[in-house]
């Protein structure tokens, strides 16, 4: 269970900027269990208009193909979408003592980076940046069916970058 976030530094299509705008899925998953779907609920910047909304829904569920269809879990194993839908989106990526919050669904709130000598990377696929674990203070989501709470875990920061180029 889970929540991540992503703001678009720059990109798009030849019609539609993406830039400055902001992504939240939340997420339950098990993969312990064999054939588990990701069950996940996409929230889209409500400051993009309709074209731009669209887009990054269509980016982000693996639709365009690229990059993001070999790393995003929850596009290339068996999922269930909850659903899509466009809320206020507000966050903070600072490498220490980040957060994030999508409408009133979803709010994380992540500590001091862990002190730790080995460097951790990412647990989403086809990555190619490192970054550090955090120490996790709030994961809250109340996006029915996924709701769940928690407090002290662990959390992840770093850079990420999409390309529809395969």
């Amino acid at each position: 269970m889970g929540a991540l976030s992503w703001e678009v530094e720059r990109g798009g299509n030849e019609n539609v900027s993406l830039q400055g705008l902001r992504i939240v899925l939340a997420l339950r998953y098990e993969d312990d269990e064999p054939g588990s779907p990701w069950d996940f609920a996409l929230f889209v910047d409500d400051r993009g208009d309709a074209d731009q909304r669209e887009l990054l829904e269509a980016i982000f569920l693996g639709e365009l193909g690229g990059t993001p269809e070999q790393q995003f879990p929850w596009a290339f194993k068996p999922s269930r979408p909850i659903g899509t839908q466009a809320a206020p989106i507000e966050l903070d990526h600072s490498q220490k003592r980040g957060w994030f919050r999508a409408g009133k669904e979803v709010t994380v709130r992540v500590g001091e980076p862990v002190d730790d000598h080995e460097p951790v990377t990412c647990i989403i696929p086809g990555h190619h940046r490192s970054g550090h674990e955090v120490h996790g203070e709030t994961l809250a989501v109340d996006a029915e069916p996924l709701a769940f709470s928690f407090e002290g875990k662990c959390g992840y920061w770093s850079t990420f970058e999409y390309s529809s180029d395969d």
